[in-house]
């Protein structure tokens, strides 16, 4: 399938962003761990990923409710979802029955054995089902030990987190030591703060220790807040628009979240996009976008704390011809896809170079550095279309582009469902155009 995105003549828009997929996937996994009902958790987001989590805990609710021997061990697939994948074979682990955890062929191939080893540190049973070190895996739960476990700081923050999340449920106290430099530590600052509410006595003892007791959980009622990541397509949005003055309202956002991607707004109102926020006790958060001052010349952030927002930032200034150099970058790797690669790749058909250092760093020397011979600044050849890559950020990152070129043919738009189902009827909603094509 592919979609051509046709920019509106005008975009007035007011959007419900969706709930957070990163919220939804730990506080299930938390509710869960308490055994209180599903129906505790509300706003929960309808992204791909949570809605396998919620399958999967829905058969372990109906094996602790049965009673369930476990002679056969139940197969959950998880598709495409990493978080679920690496949440679960925590959760799965201190869970008394076997359970194989497996998933789409490009999740198979995403590194699991960091998390698996620590795991069999702490005495699970986890056994390896095709190649070592990767998905599908065999699990089998029970009690598990605590002590001290170290791992490289540099890790998936997934990993961290699903390791934190079942540390209540051990035998003894975990003190986890995180070493070198800690990478997306919003992501496990969020993770922290989420145990806290739901019981957990976990704390920082320094600045790469954390400490938390073996203190059961208590059933909480929690309630999620939208997902700045999905925001950060909206701040693209408006930017790249023709109109200098469009606006956006964005609902359900909070300025003080626990989601690190809130650095969206800093990032944005350095490029000229201000947030103004609304909420009281009585009206719902919200958070309208208006462009005031000049566009910089030149950009520079680190996204070590925020890679989910590098895409959008990437293309955004490729299409204001806004030169920049991001660094940070080292876990777009090994994402649902090779994100610098697929960005290297894709800008290229619309006449942006980006230059690579190692695998952290992207740049862009600008428009006028464009070599001869290639295809010119924002002059895609005809039937252009940007590929995807299986990864929902690539699909929506480039879409606002449209803003600029006046249309964009996207190839698989369907995977937006990963973690932002109406995207695409959120972008009819607001004027504009997409056409439909069997042909990618």
């Amino acid at each position: 399938m592919k979609y051509r995105i046709i920019k509106p003549r005008n975009m007035t828009a007011e959007i419900r962003i969706p709930a957070s997929k990163s919220i939804s996937g730990r506080a299930l996994i938390l509710n869960a761990i308490t055994g209180a009902p599903p129906g505790l958790v509300s706003n929960i987001s309808d992204c791909d990923d949570t809605t396998v989590t919620m399958e999967a805990l829905f058969l372990l609710d109906m094996e602790r409710r049965e009673g369930a021997a476990c002679m056969m061990p139940p197969k959950v697939n998880v598709r495409a979802a990493g978080t679920a994948m690496r949440f679960l074979t925590a959760l799965f682990a201190i869970t008394p029955c076997t359970h194989t955890l497996t998933g789409t062929d490009r999740l198979c191939h995403r590194p699991i054995g960091i998390l698996v080893e620590a795991l069999r540190t702490m005495g699970a049973e986890i056994e390896y089902l095709g190649e070592e070190g990767f998905p599908p895996l065999r699990i089998t739960g029970k009690k598990l030990r605590g002590g001290t476990l170290q791992l490289a700081g540099n890790v998936s923050s997934q990993f961290i987190s699903a390791l934190l999340m079942i540390a209540p449920c051990l035998s003894s106290d975990l003190t986890l030591q995180l070493t070198g430099d800690i990478v997306s530590l919003p992501y496990i600052n969020m993770t922290v703060a989420m145990m806290r509410e739901h019981g957990a006595t976990v704390k920082w003892v320094d600045d790469h220790t954390l400490h938390v007791k073996a203190k059961r959980y208590r059933p909480t009622p929690y309630t999620i807040e939208s997902d700045w990541s999905a925001a950060s397509y909206w701040y693209e949005m408006v930017l790249l628009s023709d109109n200098p003055d469009e606006t956006a309202t964005l609902k359900g956002l909070f300025k003080k979240s626990l989601q690190g991607d809130s650095a969206v707004y800093e990032m944005f109102h350095a490029l000229s996009v201000q947030s103004l926020f609304l909420s009281s006790r009585t009206d719902e958060p919200k958070v309208t976008l208006i462009r005031r001052g000049s566009l910089p010349d030149y950009v520079e952030w680190d996204f070590t704390a925020t890679p989910d927002l590098a895409q959008t930032m990437v293309v955004t200034c490729a299409m204001k011809g806004i030169p920049f150099c991001f660094s940070g970058l080292q876990s777009l790797r090994i994402k649902e896809t090779d994100r610098i690669a697929a960005l290297v790749t894709e800008l290229a058909k619309l006449g942006v170079r980006l230059e690579v250092e190692g695998d952290s760093i992207i740049r862009w020397a600008g428009p006028d550095a464009q070599p001869e011979g290639e295809i010119p600044y924002l002059q895609p050849l005809p039937d252009t279309a940007i590929d995807t890559y299986e990864d929902h950020r690539m699909a929506m990152a480039f879409a606002p582009a449209a803003m600029v070129l006046g249309s964009i043919d996207i190839n698989h738009p369907e995977v937006v469902s990963k973690s932002y189902p109406r995207f695409w009827d959120d972008l009819k909603q607001v004027g504009f155009e997409i056409v439909e094509s069997q042909r990618s």
